[in-house]
């Protein structure tokens, strides 16, 4: 110990009840000390003060959202899928027999302004532990970013260390980044978010619990050594707003270390495999105390701790510190003594750091002595379980009435051709629509070799199970515009979106994740979004039949007295039984009929055309129908099982004009639709009605497909057809609209160019087409190795990488695909709604696009289809 170090000890806490200590500066109020003095008999000391600031803090105790989040479980609908929900470290959804997933979002939205790479890097890492935590190996991870206006100065700055430290970590860790969204907004200025989300695969029987059971068992930490690095960093960044000073809190943010996290995985999914362990928790937000108290709360047990024994990067750190600090790459292990040398083992083996510093006991209380000196002596549901919970004062927004009031759909818009034209190529070009690739190509998304569909997609799939083809998609989704002008209906709408990204792709969605990002809960106003964005997804959860697993709430994203926008970010997880059936976005053979499912009817307020034509946000969002959701979902299951819809893209921001310039663009095919005649055409390019898909059909299964439409009572219009490979996308409208064409060259150049431009030419930024027909996979972090999930068919593999560095898209179809229409069969006009009995039935329907396999079973991505 040092000997110039001088620590608060319970003795001298006792000694000294009159000693002023700085409660507020830690955050606390004057009524929450006072109440840690009556919990304790004392005043705390120093070290218990820091653990009640931290654990008490917004982040850590969910103390104003506690009583709206009940909803969640209230209206949860029944689900003989979910294993474990709220309150674990993630949700666990049984997907089969014998294997289940674990999944969820989370929040890291202040670290990354305060140190953008850094921030976004170990966002990654911490998601990542606490699906490991649950028992189950990392398969992949998504993002959701938002910042600030795209040609902003702050913007240059946060973005590229935002993106390069999602790409760093989850690369590093050799896990796919299936999907996710970046989103610009002047809302976001100086207040980024970042959430992050991982998903995780299991048998049905190893689930892990954090349980500190056994009085007797050995506490033992894992992992790298603690630092002063993230001292006060999530749990008080994500507590606070924003301002000028805010520069001064970049050493609170945590420095990642990727490859002690691999090497953590390895080592962690040992010890369960061998059943080595009796609880587990990783330690993120509040660092090794949330993890003692968390697991002794849990257990309703006790612990004594010798905090001298943990592994510190500066001998320094005082008693406090250690407890607060935020390092990453650490896991928290309660182990029984007779199995503790084979703990430490298997630790010794992987390289990773393995130190007893406990022991559990029965006496209900975390003690814990620094050199022999009692610092900390307190009930571990004190901070856990016990904190304060505030049902704050809810007030709708006061310009929320003119907000809605002034709306969109009374805008001046264009009604001639080359109006239209210019509009749809503004819109491709307009940061929140244009290509992602300057993005997406900084992570790898094709690592272990499993991912079936990625970015650009509408949704990620990853397959599980190389025998049956058991897989799984995921989608993250949430318009903010929407839940600024109705935070309820804007909820409902993020969900319907996510939820329809996954079952476009012939999914089964089945459960909910959640990362609720708002403004300060002192705010009546932010309060009453707050609570409102919560009814939504309870609500349409409810209808959906689908249950919240879990997630995230993070509070004070502002700058000043500026709230952000309500963002409440929505995952969606579904299951395909077999990923050969999934249904991609893109154009891909000439001559498939195109289908518009659903009805679009006059609703822009919100709208990214009233955006980027106007400046405007105003009105009410579209309305959602969640009966049409589900059946649109059934619909898509029987269509991908039954092969009769070549691609499907679910229709949102920028509408179905956006939706045809992705669509052209994914494969380079060419398309001409006539837009209905009773809408006006302005209205049926741009308007951003819920509830529709754009669906390719081949021509020879037109009456099996109107007849599956029937059955779902889902009504559809037929626009047109796709047209030969480097055509152009031609639309033909009635009246002063006539028709336009526009040239693949034009949209690629203003759709692609838009990134690179902002944040530089010469970065990763090419088009987000088809991969060349020769592919390969990409190589694991760090090498080779495989790895074999016991007891489940999952496979990592490890492969090398393309020397051109070209890549793949497993989601593409075969090329030795048989063709599923028959040649020269004629093409229903365009502009009609199909009716039934107008489709020859096929007589036999071909399942499109499995996932190829090398001769040793390696899934391998598909080449393209010339």
């Amino acid at each position: 110990m040092n000997d110039n170090l001088t620590v608060d000890t319970v003795k001298a806490a006792e000694a000294t009840p009159d000693e002023l200590q700085p409660y507020l500066e830690l955050g606390l109020k004057d009524d929450e000390y006072q109440r840690i003095k009556q919990i304790l008999g004392r005043r705390p000391t120093q070290s218990e003060l820091a653990m009640y600031s931290i654990m008490w803090s917004e982040h850590c105790s969910y103390k104003s959202s506690k009583v709206h989040l009940r909803q969640f479980g209230e209206k949860a609908p029944p689900s003989d899928r979910m294993l474990a929900g709220m309150g674990e470290n993630a949700g666990v959804i049984q997907i089969s027999e014998k294997l289940a997933v674990t999944f969820k979002v989370e929040s890291h939205n202040h670290p990354s302004f305060v140190e953008p790479y850094q921030g976004a890097a170990t966002g990654v890492g911490g998601i990542v532990r606490d699906i490991l935590a649950m028992g189950a190996r990392p398969i992949l991870v998504m993002d959701s970013l938002r910042f600030g206006a795209a040609d902003h100065p702050d913007t240059q700055r946060v973005l590229p260390g935002v993106v390069a430290g999602v790409g760093g970590y989850g690369n590093c860790l050799g896990l796919p980044n299936v999907g996710g969204e970046v989103f610009f907004d002047e809302c976001y200025q100086g207040n980024p978010l970042v959430n992050a989300l991982s998903l995780g695969v299991l048998p049905v029987d190893g689930l892990q619990r954090k349980e500190a059971d056994g009085p007797g068992n050995i506490v033992v930490l894992m992992g790298a050594k603690t630092g002063r690095d993230g001292i006060g960093g999530v749990s008080v960044l994500a507590s606070a707003t924003f301002d000028d000073a805010s520069e001064q809190r970049r050493p609170s943010v945590q420095v990642g270390d990727p490859f002690t996290e691999k090497l953590l995985i390895e080592s962690c999914l040992e010890l369960y495999q061998a059943k080595l362990i009796v609880g587990v928790q990783d330690l993120g937000g509040a660092g090794l105390t949330c993890a003692l108290t968390e697991t002794a709360a849990a257990a309703g047990t006790g612990m004594d701790i010798q905090l001298e024994k943990v592994h510190l990067r500066e001998a320094s750190m005082e008693p406090h510190e250690i407890l607060a600090s935020e390092s990453q790459e650490r896991m928290l292990f309660i182990v029984e003594p007779a199995k503790l040398d084979a703990v430490l083992g298997i630790a010794q083996l992987w390289g990773v750091i393995a130190t007893p510093i406990g022991v559990v006991t029965d006496t209900g209380r975390v003690r814990i002595t620094f050199h022999g000196e009692t610092v900390v002596d307190v009930p571990p549901g004190s901070l856990a379980d016990d904190g304060p919970v505030y049902a704050r004062p809810l007030r709708e927004p006061a310009d929320l009435i003119l907000l809605q009031a002034d709306r969109a759909e009374t805008l001046p818009r264009p009604h001639h051709d080359y109006q239209l034209k210019d509009a749809m190529l503004k819109l491709a070009a307009s940061p929140n629509l244009c290509d992602r690739a300057w993005v997406t190509e900084q992570y790898d998304r094709y690592v272990l070799g499993n991912t079936v569909l990625a970015q650009p997609e509408d949704a990620g799939i990853v397959r599980l199970d190389e025998q049956t083809g058991l897989g799984v998609a995921l989608s993250l989704d949430c318009n903010s515009r929407f839940a600024r002008l109705d935070p309820y209906e804007g909820a409902k709408l993020a969900l319907a979106e996510a939820y329809r990204n996954v079952a476009v792709t012939g999914a089964e969605p089945v459960a909910v994740t959640d990362c609720l990002n708002f403004g300060s809960p002192e705010d009546p106003a932010v309060m009453w979004q707050f609570a409102e964005a919560v009814r939504g997804i309870a609500d349409g959860c409810q209808e959906l039949g689908i249950p919240v697993t879990g997630g995230n709430v993070s509070f004070y994203n502002q700058t000043g007295a500026v709230a952000i926008h309500p963002t409440p970010v929505v995952g969606v997880l579904g299951v395909l039984e077999n990923v050969a059936h999934r249904i991609p976005m893109g154009f891909g053979h000439a001559g498939d009929v195109l289908v518009l499912l659903g009805d679009t009817a006059l609703e822009l307020s919100g709208s990214e055309w009233a955006w980027v034509a106007h400046g405007h946000l105003g009105g009410r969002p579209p309305k959602v129908d969640f009966g049409r959701e589900q059946a649109i979902a059934a619909f898509m299951q029987r269509a991908a099982e039954t092969g009769l819809v070549r691609s499907a893209h679910d229709l949102s921001d920028g509408g179905l004009a956006q939706a045809l310039v992705e669509s052209v663009l994914r494969k380079g095919f060419g398309a001409t639709i006539t837009l209905p005649v009773e809408l006006e055409p302005f209205v049926s390019l741009f308007s951003e009605s819920a509830g529709r898909v754009l669906l390719t059909v081949p021509v020879g299964h037109r009456q099996a497909f109107e007849q599956l439409l029937a059955e779902h009572e889902l009504p559809a219009t037929i626009l047109g057809q796709v047209d030969d490979e480097g055509a152009d996308l031609t639309v033909i409208g009635h009246g002063e609209a006539g028709r336009f064409a526009v040239s693949q060259g034009e949209l690629r150049e203003a759709f692609s160019g838009a990134l690179p431009k902002l944040f530089g030419a010469g970065e990763p930024g090419a088009v987000a087409s088809e991969a060349p027909a020769t592919a390969q996979e990409s190589a694991t972090a760090g090498g080779a190795a495989t790895a074999v999930l016991a007891e489940t068919a999952v496979v990592e593999t490890g492969a090398a990488e393309s020397a051109a560095g070209s890549e793949s898209f497993a989601g593409s179809e075969s090329a030795a695909e048989p063709a599923l229409f028959a040649e020269g069969e004629p093409v229903a006009q365009a502009g009609e709604f199909a009716q039934p009995g107008e489709f020859a039935q096929p007589s036999e329907v071909t399942q499109a696009g499995a996932v190829a396999q090398d001769a040793d079973g390696t899934a391998r991505p598909e080449a393209d289809e010339q």
